[in-house]
C-alpha cells in the first residue's frame, strides 16, 4: 500500500524519492546504452511560468490554467509546450 505509506510523515519522502530515483537510474542506463546525453535540471526551475521567448516570469500560475499570455512580450503560450521548450534550454540543448 504505497499510498498509505506515503501518508506517513517519516516515510513519505524516502518512498517518493525512491520511485523517482529508480526511474532516473533506468533513464541514465538507457541513455548510456544508446549513446545519448542525459541531463538533469533543478527541480524548482519555473519552466511552466517562464516565457520561452523573452524570459519573463509570470507570478503564481494555478494548475488549471493551461494557456497564458506573456505580460512582457504578448506571446501566447500553451503551458506544457512552453515548459518543454524551457526544459530544453535549461538542459543546454
Amino acid at each position: 500500500n504505497v499510498s498509505g505509506m506515503i501518508e506517513n510523515r517519516k516515510l513519505s519522502r524516502a518512498i517518493s524519492d525512491l520511485g523517482w530515483r529508480t526511474l532516473r537510474t533506468f533513464l541514465e542506463a538507457k541513455s548510456e546504452k544508446y549513446g545519448r546525453d542525459f541531463r538533469v535540471i533543478d527541480r524548482w526551475e519555473p519552466t511552466s511560468k517562464t516565457c520561452s521567448c523573452c524570459g519573463f516570469k509570470i507570478g503564481k500560475l494555478e494548475l488549471s490554467i493551461r494557456e497564458w499570455i506573456c505580460l512582457n512580450c504578448g506571446t501566447s503560450h500553451d503551458r506544457d509546450i512552453n515548459a518543454a521548450t524551457n526544459i530544453l534550454v535549461a538542459g543546454g540543448l
